[in-house]
C-alpha cells in the first residue's frame, strides 16, 4: 500500500490528490468495519432470539396418552347426552372423567368422514409437538378400530364466543368486562405468536375465531381446534397455496381470492376477534340494517374516528375503559383487518402493543349469570370452495 501511495504521489505532486487518496482508503476501511459490525449485530440478534424457540415442528413427538374405546365409554358414561357439552364441525364433545381422575373434554369424531379423519390426524400430529400455556393441551387420543377420539384438557368456562354473544340472563354464559376481554385478546395473540414465531416452519391456524378460544376456570384463554392448521412457508414473506377453508367472516380477503395463505391470514382473523371483543357483534349478521351486516366493513371506517369510535363499542362496556386505551385497541384492530396483507402487523407486534394495556393486577369480573352451565361449542367450519381440505398428512402412525 505504501508503494502504491509513493508511486501515485510521484506521478502527481499535488498534496491534495494524496490527501484524497488517503481519505478514500480510510472510507473504504470504515465501510468494511461497518459491514463487519452489522454482520456481528445480526449474529447477536439471532442468538438472542434462539431461546424463544420453545420447540420445532420437526422435533420429536411428546408422549400423548393412548386410550381404548372402552376407557372412553367409561369416562363419558357411554357418551350419555347429559355429558355432551358441544357440537363441533366433525363430531360431538363430551365431558369425561379419565382413569386418573382428571376431568377432560373428549371429542368424538364422526365415523366414516374423511374430513374428520384428516382433522384427527392433523390435531394429534401437531398438538403432540406443540406445547404452550396459550394452546389447548392434548392429553391423548383413541384410535381403536374405526373409533377416533381426541382427549383435551377441560376448559370449564367454554368459548369466548358464548360469552360475547350472551345476554347474561340466568343459565346463560356470563358477560365479560373490559379488562377480561383485553386479557383474552392478549392470551389469544400469544397463542398465535407461538405458532408463527416460535415454531419452524411456522404453523398457520387457518380457523382462528372466537369459538376456538376457550376459557379455563380463571378465564385465561387458550387457542384450540387445529384440524385445519397448515404448515406455512419458512421464507420471509412467503406463502403456501391451498384450498380455501375457514369460517365466513374470519377469512382474510387475499386468502379467499387467491388461496395464498400466510401468517398474516391469521392476523386478519385475530383482528376480527378483536372487533368482536370491542363490539359484542358477530362477524356476519345480515339481519342488521343495511351496511352493518359485515362487521369488518362496518367497523373499519369508524375505528380511526374518535367521535364514531365510541358508537361501535358494546354498550355493556359503558364506562369500563379509558379513552386512551380504546383508541389504542381500535388502532390495533384497524391494522389487523387491513385488506392488504402487507399492511397488517406481525402477531409479535400485536402482542407487544397489547401488553401495556392489560391490567394484570385487577381481578377478573364477570357481569352476570352465576348459574351458567358451560358448553364447549365449535362452530362448523365452512369452505369458500367446495371440496375437502388438503391439510398436510400426519406423521403419526396408528
Amino acid at each position: 500500500m505504501r508503494r502504491v501511495l509513493v508511486e501515485l504521489a510521484g506521478d502527481n505532486t499535488s498534496e491534495d490528490n494524496l490527501v484524497l487518496i488517503i481519505a478514500i482508503i480510510i472510507a473504504s476501511a470504515a465501510l468494511v468495519l461497518v459491514a463487519i459490525a452489522f454482520a456481528y449485530y445480526c449474529y447477536l440478534r439471532h442468538k438472542a432470539r434462539a431461546p424463544r424457540q420453545e420447540g420445532t415442528y420437526n422435533g420429536s413427538t411428546s408422549e400423548a396418552q393412548v386410550f381404548t374405546y372402552k376407557q372412553m365409554q367409561a369416562a363419558t358414561n357411554n357418551f350419555t347426552t347429559s355429558n355432551e357439552v358441544g357440537q363441533g364441525g366433525f363430531g360431538s364433545v363430551f365431558r369425561g372423567v379419565l382413569p386418573d381422575g382428571r376431568t377432560a373434554a373428549i371429542k368424538q369424531l364422526d365415523r366414516g368422514g374423511k374430513q374428520g379423519d384428516r382433522e384427527f390426524r392433523v390435531e394429534v400430529d401437531m398438538l403432540s409437538r406443540l406445547h404452550s400455556p396459550h394452546l389447548l393441551e392434548l392429553i391423548g387420543y383413541c384410535a381403536d378400530q374405526e373409533h377416533r377420539l381426541l382427549v383435551y384438557e377441560f376448559m370449564p368456562n367454554g368459548s369466548v364466543q358464548e360469552h360475547l354473544h350472551s345476554d347474561g340472563t340466568s343459565g346463560r354464559p356470563p358477560m365479560l368486562d373490559w379488562d377480561t376481554r383485553m386479557r383474552v385478546a392478549l392470551d389469544a395473540a400469544r397463542g398465535l405468536e407461538y405458532l408463527h414465531e416460535m415454531v419452524s416452519p411456522p404453523i398457520i391456524h387457518r380457523d382462528f375465531k372466537s369459538s376456538n378460544i376457550l376459557l379455563n376456570d380463571k378465564y385465561n384463554a387458550k387457542v384450540s381446534d387445529f384440524g385445519l392448521a397448515k404448515l406455512g412457508s419458512d421464507k420471509a414473506g412467503g406463502h403456501v397455496s391451498t384450498r380455501v377453508l375457514g369460517t365466513q367472516g374470519y377469512v382474510a380477503p387475499e386468502y379467499a381470492l387467491t388461496g395464498h395463505l400466510t401468517t398474516k391470514s391469521d392476523v386478519y382473523s385475530f383482528g376480527v376477534v378483536l372487533l368482536e371483543l370491542l363490539t359484542g357483534r358477530v362477524p356476519v349478521d345480515m339481519k342488521r340494517p343495511p351496511g352493518e351486516g359485515v362487521l369488518v366493513s362496518w367497523a373499519l371506517p369508524r375505528l380511526t374516528d374518535r367521535n364514531k369510535m365510541v358508537e361501535i363499542i358494546d354498550p355493556r362496556l359503558n364506562g369500563q375503559f379509558a379513552m386512551k386505551d380504546l383508541i389504542q385497541i381500535a388502532a390495533i384492530a384497524a391494522m389487523c383487518v387491513q385488506p392488504e396483507a402487507d399492511y397488517r402487523p406481525f402477531i409479535t407486534d400485536v402482542v407487544q402493543s397489547l401488553v401495556p394495556l392489560i391490567k394484570h393486577n385487577r381481578p377478573m369480573r364477570v357481569l352476570s349469570s352465576p348459574s351458567f352451565l358451560h358448553a364447549i361449542v365449535t362452530v362448523k367450519s365452512s369452505s369458500a370452495e367446495s371440496g375437502s381440505s388438503d391439510c398436510r398428512s400426519s406423521h403419526v402412525s396408528f
